[in-house]
């Protein structure tokens, strides 16, 4: 079986490869509040107002389960860890300590993952697919995960309740947004249109103009020296901009 190019006079051949298919996937706007900042202890009483610096995901722990009586779904628990470092102030002015802690968030998702009953076996030791006590092969789909950098959306200061029978402690607490993507796959074998190997039209050179020369070259960047102005559409909702507005029906004598 093959299949033809767009041009008529070359033609392609099919070859199997094996790639990942991404059988689903979701993209979120997640908004964790009420998120704990684990600093090490209580937060020193002599600070009373906390800056977020610097919030980053440092690490995604994901579990993956069949959906009972749903076949070929699969529930996702997710939890985020954050590396956090906040400037801790002890009053407005004053200058800042730099404070690190660790938080945790927590969500779950539901996705399409399809079926699959085979084990497989690779020569580099790996291998997809277990069986329980039952001889039942569970082979479950791979979930990826792919995050920006969490937005900050505040930081204050609190007093929590760590675990019952316990008085509460001063810690820092923070809303954060986060904007991820999921996706579940499994390894398949598909066909693909394959063409000969082509060599690259693009000669390899090496720039020899001087420094100045490449500078000259470069685009004068006008919109940085000009300050940016609202658009009509803000404008409208703000102000009541309009288009074609005529100053003289709307002055007073």
């Amino acid at each position: 079986m093959s299949k033809c190019r767009p041009t008529p006079e070359q033609c392609a051949d099919t070859m199997p490869v094996k790639v990942n298919r991404i059988f689903d996937s979701c993209s979120d706007r997640d908004c964790f509040s009420n998120v704990r900042i684990q600093i090490g202890g209580e937060l020193p009483g002599n600070i009373n107002v906390v800056k977020s610096r610097c919030v980053r995901v440092t690490d995604i722990c994901m579990n993956i389960e069949p959906v009972p009586f749903n076949r070929g779904f699969y529930s996702i628990d997710l939890t985020y860890t954050f590396r956090v470092e906040l400037l801790a102030y002890e009053r407005s002015c004053s200058s800042p300590v730099l404070l690190t802690g660790t938080a945790y968030a927590n969500k779950n998702v539901i996705l399409y993952g399809g079926e699959s009953n085979t084990k497989t076996f690779f020569s580099n030791g790996e291998k997809l697919g277990e069986t329980d006590a039952c001889c039942e092969t569970i082979n479950l789909p791979t979930a990826a995960v792919q995050v920006v950098e969490p937005i900050a959306l505040e930081a204050r200061i609190a007093s929590v309740c760590v675990a019952e029978d316990t008085p509460p402690v001063r810690s820092v607490i923070m809303t954060l947004g986060l904007f991820s993507v999921v996706e579940l796959f499994r390894p398949v074998t598909i066909l693909v249109p394959t063409y000969e190997y082509t060599i690259p039209t693009k000669e390899c050179h090496s720039d020899t103009e001087s420094p100045c020369a490449v500078f000259d070259k470069i685009r004068f960047p006008a919109e940085e020296f000009t300050p940016g102005s609202l658009p009509c559409a803000a404008k409208e909702e703000s102000c009541g901009c309009t288009e074609g507005f005529d100053a003289s029906e709307n002055t007073t004598s």
